[in-house]
C-alpha cells in the first residue's frame, strides 16, 4: 500500500471493510465456517447487524463512492440481504416442523 495514492489507499480501505463485513455476515448466515473453530456456526442476528452495518455504510457515504465501490457495496449487500431471506426461510420451516412433530408425538400417546 505503500506506492499507493491516499486516494486509491482510501479505497482499498474502503474495499476490505466491506469484505470484511461480507465475510461476517457469510459466517454468521451459515453459508461458510468459522476460521478459529472450523465449525459452520449460524447466528442470524449478527448476520442482520452486518446486514445492517454496510447498509448503514452504503446511506452515509451515497455521493461519495466511487462507480466500483458503489457497485460492490450494492452486489454485496443484494447478495447477503437474498441469503438472510432464505436463511430465514429455513428457520421457519424447521421451527414449524418441530411443532408438527410436536403435536402428532403428543396425538400418538
Amino acid at each position: 500500500m505503500e506506492n499507493l495514492t491516499p486516494e486509491q489507499k482510501q479505497q482499498a480501505l474502503f474495499m476490505q471493510l466491506v469484505l470484511m463485513f461480507h465475510q461476517a455476515a457469510w459466517q454468521q448466515l451459515g453459508k461458510i465456517p468459522n476460521p478459529i473453530t472450523s465449525k459452520v456456526e449460524r447466528d442470524l442476528e449478527q448476520a442482520r447487524m452486518s446486514i445492517d452495518l454496510l447498509d448503514m455504510l452504503k446511506a452515509r457515504t451515497q455521493g461519495n463512492l466511487s462507480e466500483d465501490e458503489s457497485r460492490v457495496l450494492e452486489q454485496v449487500l443484494r447478495e447477503l440481504k437474498l441469503n438472510f431471506v432464505d436463511e430465514l426461510d429455513k428457520e421457519k420451516k424447521g421451527q414449524a416442523e418441530q411443532k408438527d412433530e410436536a403435536m402428532s408425538s403428543s396425538s400418538d400417546n
